[in-house]
């Protein structure tokens, strides 16, 4: 980890007294409509969840190849800057000139030796130190910078950054624990089955906007209730369907989870747990039966791993496909998902294009992520326009086993530490 100035979680425009008349139903098995639109808590959980203790995913290695590579990212809705110095160290600093706040990086990508504001053209370094102050000196002996002025207690504000097998994460927080410690021994084993030292492959990056509370998003891959009724997709072909093997593994804390599904060999039919969901399609075909091919290449006996890491980071492995989705709050209704799919250097030339072959799936235009992204909208609008209530998160109880699939004990365990951050 390393830093440069003192951090301070990102200043709220709120405190929690200003919430007096917000109160959290008695039912753990309620959630208020109020989290998913009230300008005032989305204010706090820029300090309280993803500037507390909390690691929130910012990139991972391949994007950064080379000395001077460097990514746009965010931590919350704080634009961030991802860099490699020359010394191959990853740093990462609020995307704010310490001059007069101007948001100084905006391209997606790039290499460079220096930053430099466009405004008064400040420069900085690759690990956010002040490198240069035009006319310090004033100009024939006039004006410029005070004598005292001390380059380098003005560099960019950085934030503490750790880094497993490829996988980026940065903390306003010098208190957020150690990451395996933060994942847990269970979230761990399948973080490392994608992330297990092999050198990563940037496959690309793609972005869309979705109109929907960025909770909704986390809550969506916690829910294996909609997985086996929505999607078209995984319940015809096999990829996640009721009768399919699944397990839901939670962390300690109950804030991160991972839901694990084992696709049978042969495609599913029509039987008495399929009766109820609509989505199945028996009869449907694909024109590339090629998308649904899994090679066998963990040591796992799942053939799916979708997991939710707090805050902002959603981490799949379906079939052959590796991805990483990037969380980003606009606002109450609003959010940016920056998608990053990526493979293995040591894939062959077929296994690359078989990776992007399957990556149909997800997307915004995905087989998959369609139905997702407009269902959040569906929940978005009703809570935006009816005369608010608490939503109902009662499926299964506190005591389901791994295997209990029809459940929503992820969600209410996510909504525990929630109300314990944000003071509710």
């Amino acid at each position: 980890m390393s830093h440069d100035l003192a951090l301070s979680p990102p200043p709220s425009r709120v405190a929690p007294e200003d919430l007096h008349d917000l109160r959290w139903p008695d039912d753990p098995s309620e959630i208020p409509d109020w989290i998913y639109t009230d300008r005032r808590v989305y204010e706090l959980e820029q300090q309280r969840i993803f500037g507390g203790r909390a690691w929130n995913y910012v990139g991972i290695d391949a994007e950064l190849p080379n000395p001077g590579d460097y990514i746009r990212s965010y931590v919350g809705a704080v634009p961030v800057v991802v860099a490699r110095d020359k010394q191959g160290q990853v740093h990462v600093f609020e995307n704010r000139c310490a001059h007069r706040g101007a948001e100084f990086c905006k391209t997606y990508r790039g290499n460079t030796r220096v930053f430099t504001c466009p405004y008064h053209q400040w420069s900085f370094r690759l690990d956010g130190s002040l490198a240069g102050v035009p006319f310090r000196g004033g100009v024939n002996g006039k004006g410029g910078m005070p004598e005292d002025f001390d380059q380098s207690r003005h560099g960019l504000r950085k934030l503490y950054v750790t880094c497993r097998n490829g996988a980026i994460f940065a903390s306003f927080s010098a208190d957020t624990p150690p990451l395996e410690e933060y994942l847990g021994v269970e979230m761990l084993a399948q973080f490392d089955t994608i992330f297990s030292g092999r050198k990563l492959k940037l496959l690309g990056v793609h972005r869309n906007t979705l109109e929907g509370n960025w909770k909704l998003y986390q809550e969506n891959l916690k829910d294996p209730y909609h997985a086996t009724l929505l999607h078209t997709y995984l319940t015809t072909f096999g990829l996640f369907v009721a009768g399919n093997r699944t397990g839901i593994v939670v962390d300690p804390t109950g804030v991160h989870s991972a839901l694990l599904n084992a696709r049978p060999k042969v495609a599913p039919t029509l039987d008495e747990h399929k009766v109820e969901i609509k989505s199945f399609k028996p009869g449907m075909k694909l024109a590339d039966e090629r998308v649904l091919d899994f090679f066998r290449e963990f040591d796992s006996d799942w053939s799916s791993s979708a997991m939710t890491i707090w805050p902002n980071l959603i981490l799949l492995r379906q079939m052959n496909i590796l991805s990483a989705r990037q969380i980003v709050p606009l606002g109450p209704a609003k959010f940016l998902l920056v998608w990053t799919a990526f493979g293995y250097e040591d894939d062959s030339d077929a296994m690359t294009q078989h990776r992007l072959r399957q990556n149909n799936i997800f997307g915004p235009g995905g087989f998959l992520g369609i139905d997702d992204h407009e269902a959040l909208k569906f929940v978005q609008d009703g809570l935006n326009r009816s005369v608010p209530r608490h939503g109902v998160a009662a499926l299964g109880n506190e005591h389901d086993t791994f295997d209990t699939v029809i459940t929503d004990r992820a969600i209410r365990l996510m909504y525990r530490h929630y109300r314990h951050a944000m003071g509710f």
